[in-house]
């Protein structure tokens, strides 16, 4: 191999890296649902149904805290069925640790600057 062969494949793989993380990032874009468009933007909520508080129990059991419309209920979910397990009224369900919505995950190019910066910290 001589000394451009090896430029040429070390400049084809840099381009290979630059593509797959500008792929990845368009594609988390386009996952969060910008604009609620997006693949996942159901799993969010509406304004008619959202999650308000979610509190795992186990590997696949979770308690759900949900506001339909005007109405709170919370919810028992297992891989095999989702449960009504109460009712709240809208005091109540406000005070749950939480219930004010959850955060939604940041996006790709957050999460990557936020690494750095922790890396640069070191």
């Amino acid at each position: 191999m001589t000394g451009s062969d090896s430029w040429l494949s070390l400049l084809w793989m840099l381009v290979c890296v630059v593509l797959i993380v500008g792929l990845a990032y368009w594609f988390t874009r386009y996952a969060a649902g910008r604009g609620g468009m997006g693949l996942f933007s159901a799993a969010r909520g509406t304004e008619q149904l959202h999650v308000l508080a979610r509190l795992a129990l186990g590997r696949e059991q979770q308690l759900v805290l949900v506001k339909a419309g005007e109405r709170y209920f919370l919810l028992g979910i297992t891989p095999s069925s989702i449960s009504a397990l109460a009712e709240f009224t809208k005091e109540e369900a406000e005070s749950w640790p939480g219930a004010q919505g959850q955060q939604t995950p940041p996006d790709f190019g957050e999460a990557l600057r936020t690494m750095l910066q922790q890396k640069r910290q070191r």
